[in-house]
């Protein structure tokens, strides 16, 4: 059995890409959760991986860390993570390394909080950018390959990769164009919703990560119940 360890539902982007993949897939792990609970949680989480960061997977004795590690790891024992049309599989590892690696004006400018939503402050020219890429690369994805996903009829590893994207374009109300099927494909998911659950029920505010919200905007809503 596979236990993965993740982190608060409303603010740990890297957490939901393989919890997210591993609920639609089907993948059946122990859900564990370590929250953020302080400004510097390193040392805590040095307990469990030697990141000192969540995601992490334990699986056979194993500890697999990283989104994109674990997502790789699962890929060698799950054929339904990556579409398996051969064009689409390569757009998709191409897109979600892209997300992995990039776009740091987003996640600067727009940090995530699945239970608010707020009006962002003027866009830096970076993150125009940024929203301009995401236009692209989803409308891309779903013209060359037929949706609902980005590129397939189901929810793979690129769909999940993103999946953070779907909340942020929500709280801040970013203009994705036509790639805005997907973001409400994503946001009616099962999974999603699972998670969104949570994240607005759950109790714990980290004041770092709340203050990095307010450093993007003026919060107009916030929907958290716990």
């Amino acid at each position: 059995m596979y236990e993965l360890i993740t982190a608060n539902r409303n603010y740990s982007s890297w957490s939901l890409r393989p919890w997210v993949l591993m609920r639609a897939l089907g993948i059946a792990f122990q859900d564990r959760i370590e929250p953020f609970t302080k400004p510097a949680n390193y040392d805590d989480f040095r307990s469990f991986s030697p990141t000192g960061q969540v995601p992490a997977l334990l699986h056979e004795g194993r500890t697999i860390y990283d989104s994109l590690g674990i997502a790789l790891y699962l890929a060698d024992r799950h054929t339904c993570v990556w579409p398996t049309d051969p064009d689409a599989r390569a757009w998709a590892q191409c897109a979600a390394a892209e997300m992995h690696s990039g776009f740091s004006a987003l996640r600067n400018d727009c940090t995530m909080n699945v239970g608010v939503r707020v009006t962002p402050k003027p866009m830096s020219e970076a993150l125009k950018a940024n929203i301009a890429r995401l236009r692209e690369l989803f409308e891309d994805g779903l013209s060359r390959f037929g949706g609902p996903f980005l590129a397939a009829n189901r929810l793979t590893a690129v769909d999940a990769f993103f999946a953070p994207v779907a909340f942020r374009i929500r709280t801040y109300g970013l203009d994705v164009g036509a790639g805005q099927a997907w973001v409400d494909t994503m946001l009616a998911h099962p999974a999603m919703l699972d998670w969104e659950q949570q994240a607005l029920a759950e109790s714990w505010r980290e004041v770092g990560h709340e203050a990095e919200l307010r450093a993007c905007g003026a919060i107009t809503a916030d929907y958290r119940t716990g």
